[in-house]
């Protein structure tokens, strides 16, 4: 099958999207299809190489293909993007499916005749005016968005459910809130994200009593809720991967480590490449995903680090989300915590520090449950939905 994927994102991309997209088309070419990613330029000089940079093997059964496009996030960086996607979509050498994450992409494309395009598969992370709304108090350098906007993007929304061939989600409130608003539709499928499958067993957990994150440092990912429960756990350190330096977050943190009295026990790595975070996990003991409640993470959010965590062999503690709550379970393969809370945070840290029978066994389970969540799964889920599209 031939796959066409729309990425308006410079690339390869040092964030979770840029990650996901990558190993998505990538085991989707290692599974046999014949996968085109049309992306922006890297903005890094010298460019990457982007199987070297996510640490993959290259294929021939997946091209990258950069956009002719403007650089940049402006309008007119967007239409150039849009524009070259249409060449692309409408060309001689028409796919059999197009797949983008990209609402404004698939709104477009599916504005124009099924006759004139391949099917479209639309792959939803979330309700975009939500995400809008809740962005400005979650991430630090995010506009509020205007009434206008909100209106664009619940039509978009809309218009996306009702016309594409195919609607994957990542969650299943993401199903269940589309449904509620908008009605049932055909071609449906929820797909979380993925991880890649470890070739050996995790080995055992470490002795050194350390909690990990990796991830990315906004505020609705709660690493100030983990820094505020590990200054109640003196015995433990804290080991934060991720964060940028050109961004506030990663400032910020230091210094809420610093007012806490906890600097000194609390490593930051500052950003790291994704092929390397897996030796970061392993020398943690405990492994925290403290995110808050937010607009995205109580229905939305399928963390790649969840994933990664479960794989890594590692006691996880999470927040007792809905979404979280599709792949974690309590006491089973992790400990789940009241969302935003320190003290609970804290609490679960020393209950996994004290017990190490208990911390061994959700390590263990956790990584046998990840064998479910792997890429190739990923891809052979799409795969059967793809399938349907095209039969459709």
């Amino acid at each position: 099958m031939r796959i066409l994927y729309f990425a308006d994102i410079r690339f390869p991309l040092e964030r979770a999207n840029g990650i996901q997209t990558m190993e998505t088309c990538h085991a989707l070419a290692e599974r046999g299809h014949e996968v085109r990613l049309v992306v922006k330029g890297d903005t890094h000089v010298p460019a990457r190489d982007p199987f070297e940079f996510y640490g993959l093997p290259a294929t021939k059964r997946l091209v990258i293909e950069r956009a002719n496009a403007p650089a940049g996030a402006g309008i007119a960086a967007r239409l150039g993007y849009l524009s070259f996607a249409f060449g692309r979509a409408f060309g001689r050498d028409r796919a059999d499916v197009i797949l983008t994450r990209d609402l404004g992409v698939a709104s477009a494309l599916l504005r124009l005749p099924h006759a004139m395009r391949a099917p479209l598969v639309y792959e939803s992370h979330g309700f975009a005016p939500d995400v809008a709304v809740a962005l400005p108090d979650l991430v630090a350098d995010a506009q509020a968005p205007g009434a206008a906007k909100l209106r664009r993007l619940a039509a978009r929304e809309a218009h996306v459910w009702r016309s594409a061939e195919g609607y994957v989600a990542i969650t299943r409130g993401i199903i269940e809130h589309m449904q509620k608003d908008h009605g049932p539709r055909p071609r449906l499928a929820v797909v979380p994200d993925g991880t890649r499958p470890r070739g050996d067993a995790p080995g055992p957990l470490p002795a050194e009593p350390i909690v990990g994150y990796a991830g990315h440092l906004y505020a609705w990912k709660g690493v100030d809720v983990l820094l505020r429960a590990l200054a109640d756990v003196p015995e433990a350190r804290g080991l934060v991967v991720g964060g940028h330096d050109k961004e506030p977050d990663l400032a910020r943190l230091r210094g809420l480590a610093a007012e806490l009295g906890i600097g000194e026990r609390v490593t930051f790595t500052g950003a790291v490449a994704p092929s390397h975070v897996p030796r970061y996990l392993a020398q943690a003991r405990i492994l925290a995903l403290p995110n808050p409640a937010s607009a995205i993470s109580t229905h939305f959010t399928s963390p790649l680090k969840l994933f990664e965590y479960m794989a890594a062999g590692r006691a996880i503690v999470a927040s007792d989300l809905p979404a979280i709550r599709e792949v974690l379970r309590e006491g089973e393969n992790a400990l789940l915590v009241e969302p935003g809370s320190p003290s609970a945070l804290a609490a679960a840290i020393r209950v996994l520090l004290d017990d190490e029978e208990l911390a061994v066994r959700l390590a263990r389970t956790a990584a046998a449950d990840a064998a479910t969540y792997t890429w190739a799964r990923r891809a052979e889920r799409l795969e059967t939905l793809f399938n349907e599209v095209t039969a459709g």
